[in-house]
């Protein structure tokens, strides 16, 4: 298949599906009967469905080996297929999602295609896209990031100053909420609530982007790989916060630091040929 603007080339070869594993909306009332519907897709062409702990708790059926899946179901929304990428980053089991959430732009497909879409999928009729990942070196070590990585003010309502180094260069200090460092498939999410830049899936850059810069001139930058963002608080008297993936994992003092650089995992979306960055992206932003 010919590569697109919208469809960066698969490196990874899909496979007929034996075994997926299952990650579910963290309400099951928000999915319906999305799973009796995905039981039904997956006996009908014999594929073994293999629930995670947490998942088989969640709905009340038994828990299996889903760490030798060939790929991982994801019924939700954005945030639960992050929350799969996630969980399968480093593993090689690639991640399709069906949409049953808001937006789903990491979604291949919506509920009403439930069926059709999965049948194509155990198929083998898919391609998986390998999208960067982040990592941030923090005070409390190192933390992989899938979407981003969100240094910001550590008390409601305090504005606090950064000092970035980017590529080993004096970038300068910026009074403001915080900065958004994002990948890819981040940059359609927080990154891109503030104005950011929109990545297509085929980059290796960072999305960098102030939150509430308190000046007229501060602007966003993409950064290549090979580049770290080195991020100080220069603030006397208000901690930052460091966030990864919406979860704070540290903490910056005054005078403290996080670096920020593309990651050497890349995590795995799996999606139909016909879902590309572009349509997925006419589809949840320009219509």
């Amino acid at each position: 298949m010919t590569s697109t603007a919208g469809s960066p080339k698969p490196s990874v070869r899909p496979k007929a599906v034996a075994r997926a594993a299952v990650v579910t909306h963290g309400q099951p009332r928000q999915i319906g009967a999305g799973l009796a519907r995905l039981q039904s897709v997956a006996r009908e062409h014999g594929v073994e469905l293999s629930f995670p702990r947490d998942e088989a708790e969640k709905h009340g059926v038994e828990a299996g080996d889903h760490a030798h899946a060939d790929i991982a179901v994801v019924l939700g929304g954005d945030g639960t297929v992050l929350r799969a990428l996630t969980r399968y980053l480093g593993t090689g089991i690639p991640v399709v999602g069906v949409n049953f959430g808001r937006v789903g732009f990491l979604s291949s497909m919506g509920r009403r295609e439930l069926e059709s879409g999965l049948a194509r999928v155990f198929a083998g009729e898919y391609e998986v896209v390998e999208l960067p990942t982040l990592e941030v070196s923090h005070p409390n070590g190192l933390t992989r990031a899938v979407n981003d990585v969100v240094i910001a003010s550590g008390e409601l309502g305090r504005m606090i100053e950064l000092e970035l180094v980017v590529g080993g260069e004096q970038l300068g200090k910026q009074p403001c909420d915080g900065i958004i460092c994002s990948t890819p498939s981040g940059s359609t999410a927080y990154n891109l609530s503030n104005g950011g830049p929109v990545l297509m899936w085929g980059l290796e850059a960072i999305a960098l982007t102030y939150v509430a810069a308190h000046s007229l001139h501060a602007r966003p930058l993409v950064i290549p790989a090979g580049a770290d963002v080195i991020v100080w608080n220069r603030t006397g008297e208000v901690d930052a916060a460091v966030l990864v993936d919406g979860h704070r994992v540290s903490t910056l003092v005054s005078a403290a630091r996080a670096v920020v650089r593309i990651g050497e995992e890349r995590s795995l979306l799996a999606t139909l040929p016909e879902a590309t960055f572009v349509r997925r992206y006419r589809q949840s932003f320009a219509s």
